[in-house]
């Protein structure tokens, strides 16, 4: 059985406390469908980068966003981690209330190394033994439990996730959930990524309203030495996993989490103080069209609307700065569709 060891520190239940106040101011905050979505696609492309970047994926953060809005055909592996790990988390952020089951984390992972990883090691528990080498400088670091443990480590470990949801403290259960999954290290390749998507999810225990603006990667590609040295261990699995204590990986992580709730206050209330940016009733309508019919062209939306052409077009205008809809096409062939994921 998984039996963590750790104990709630003074400075740990500080930081509860605070995400715990955060999260009801934050609940309190109401913000404009536009603003919120635009948040949103940006909350996304941030915890894309920050998490692929995490593992040394060397794409900066322009080139990220870049990469995201105009979804090319073919990609180079790099670029495939970004586009995998972008469409996972917007797949999940549909539905953050998902049961984290084997079933689904193996999905997770499927999705997260798409096209990178022989179909064998795809959405599969590993078969071979690992090494595990510090992305940037390459030194080996640790060297994780044998393949032939790992079904029993997992099964063990959904089994205290699943009963304790509504039990534990949404950061101890997150927090505790993301270690263990490190030290298991349960697949060939994808472990951080598909690790960090899984904690999001329980994540969504915390009952943020705007969880969908959360981005807790940031925190960690801001100093990846740092969340290296707290996550990780260091040496032979079997010599160390009858002493590992998780109390000073849930403090950073708990400190982690209060940073990233934080930066969301300073965006919302930055956001609060701009002028009203609500959609219009006939921006509602072209998103409806397009809900309805895949796409709409300026004379579908002529024949919904009295607006003049001159303003129709102003109003494609606005609705594609936001970043909600994309032009397809050329000339008298001109339509419109949703960018994915808005």
């Amino acid at each position: 059985m998984f039996e963590p060891t750790y104990h709630i520190s003074p400075f740990l239940l500080e930081r509860i406390k605070e995400i715990t106040l955060l999260v009801h101011t934050l609940n309190q905050r109401l913000i404009s469908e536009l603003v919120l979505v635009q948040m949103q696609a940006e909350a996304r492309a941030f915890s894309t980068y920050s998490s692929t970047s995490i593992e040394g994926n060397p794409l900066p953060l322009t080139q990220v966003k870049q990469l995201l809005k105009s979804q090319p055909k073919q990609l180079r592996d790099s670029e495939r981690e970004v586009v995998n790990y972008n469409q996972v988390l917007t797949w999940m952020n549909t539905e953050p209330d998902k049961a984290l089951t084997l079933d689904l984390l193996l999905t997770i992972h499927a999705g997260v190394v798409d096209g990178l990883l022989p179909a064998h090691q795809t959405g599969r528990l590993r078969q071979e033994p690992v090494i595990v080498h510090e992305p940037r400088s390459g030194e080996v670091v640790y060297l994780p439990p044998d393949h032939g443990d790992v079904p029993e480590l997992m099964a063990d470990l959904l089994y205290f996730v699943q009963e304790n949801q509504g039990v534990l403290d949404p950061i101890l259960l997150a927090g505790l959930l993301h270690k263990q999954l490190v030290v298991i290290h349960p697949f060939v390749d994808g472990n951080g990524r598909t690790t960090r998507l899984a904690t999001k999810l329980l994540l969504a225990g915390l009952g943020l309203n705007t969880f969908n603006l959360f981005s807790f990667e940031n925190y960690y590609n801001q100093n990846v030495t740092r969340y290296f040295q707290n996550v990780g261990l260091f040496g032979n699995y079997y010599d160390m996993v009858g002493n590992l204590d998780f109390t000073p990986w849930l403090e950073y992580f708990a400190e982690g989490i209060l940073d990233e709730l934080l930066r969301v206050q300073k965006q919302i209330e930055a956001n609060l103080a701009t002028p009203d940016t609500t959609l219009k009733p006939y921006h509602e309508a072209i998103l409806n069209h397009i809900d309805e019919h895949g796409f709409i062209t300026d004379k579908d939306y002529a024949k919904i609307t009295e607006r003049a052409k001159a303003t129709r077009a102003l109003d494609f205008k606005f609705l594609l700065e936001l970043g909600l809809i994309e032009r397809k096409g050329r000339g008298r062939g001109i339509y419109y569709q949703r960018v994915a994921g808005s």
